[in-house]
């Protein structure tokens, strides 16, 4: 019996595999594991995966194939409502993308809505960098708690990512034994491994550390007093306390990367040294900073200077 033309039309864009929103999350997890994205990303898309399928679920979408462009622009503009920032608006559409994108490649859906949503616009603020009288009050400010003055050491001195320290393991730091010793950054994501210079400064701040570093099977360089690996999310709180305490306004724990790249900058280090070191997938991505940073006339320097 020939089926009714209205079923064949209702029918018609429907996806060769029917799949629930939950289970295609649970999928996506597994996907990016398999990818070897980094924890940190791996638990930030998660969780808005997790708030944009609880925004479906109210709507009575429990399928992928059921959400449409217009319901993931109606789960932003509420999130936006709630008092999220453009930024953060931004950041969660990038893994909405990803996990249709995800979807698509799995044919779990014929049509990706999350293509047809822009990001919203906003200003790009330059960096903050701290001044030398600023570092050195958060110094000051953190020299009793051994652990955290040697992070904020290591972030400033060598301008290595929050995520790149979090990630370092205590075999990847090699000690210079009088020279510069340098620290060993493992490739994460698309991002090629590299080899860092770790000045007497930041090799001494984690020399204090690791004497006082709790006993543990885990290899984290730096762990909670339980031996566990210290999150971005733990480091970022204690810098934030630490710059508080110090009466640092509107500085956040990536400004001591910034300020690395603008020190160097304004002590004439070559730029192409600069980048490398920095890890920066393009020059254009340092050439930012002078833009805000004017360096020396002269012959620039191939050696990095402590702060």
């Amino acid at each position: 019996m020939t089926k009714p033309i209205a079923y064949i039309i209702l029918n018609f864009n429907l996806p060769s595999k029917v799949k629930k929103l939950q289970d295609a999350h649970k999928e996506f997890i597994d996907h990016l594991k398999s990818k070897k994205r980094t924890s940190a990303t791996i638990l930030a898309y998660g969780k808005d995966i997790e708030q944009l399928i609880a925004h479906l679920e109210k709507e009575q979408k429990v399928h992928v194939h059921e959400v449409t462009a217009e319901d993931i622009r109606n789960f932003l503009t509420n999130l936006e409502k709630t008092g999220y920032t453009t930024k953060s608006l931004s950041r969660k559409l990038n893994a909405t993308k990803t996990f249709f994108r995800f979807l698509k490649i799995q044919e779990y859906i014929t049509d990706d809505p999350a293509s047809l949503v822009e990001h919203p616009k906003f200003e790009t603020k330059p960096p903050r960098i701290l001044t030398p009288t600023e570092y050195r009050a958060l110094r000051d400010a953190a020299r009793d708690d051994v652990r955290i003055a040697a992070v904020i050491e290591v972030l400033l001195q060598t301008g290595i990512r929050i995520g790149e320290l979090a990630n370092l393991k205590v075999d990847d730091v090699y000690s210079g034994n009088g020279r510069e010793g340098h620290l060993y950054i493992a490739p994460q994501e698309n991002r090629l491994e590299r080899t860092v210079p770790l000045n007497k400064s930041a090799e001494s701040a984690s020399k204090r550390y690791l004497e006082i570093r709790p006993k543990t099977t885990n290899k984290a360089l730096f762990v909670t007093k339980n031996g566990k690996p210290l999150l971005v999310r733990n480091i970022r709180t204690a810098i934030d306390r630490f710059y508080r305490k110090a009466g640092i306004a509107g500085a956040k724990v990536n400004d001591l990367r910034h300020t690395w790249v603008a020190h160097h900058l304004s002590r004439g280090t070559s730029l192409l040294l600069i980048s490398k070191v920095a890890g920066h997938k393009r020059l254009s991505t340092t050439e930012r900073y002078l833009a805000i940073v004017q360096p020396p006339n002269g012959e620039e320097k191939v050696k990095l200077e402590e702060l």
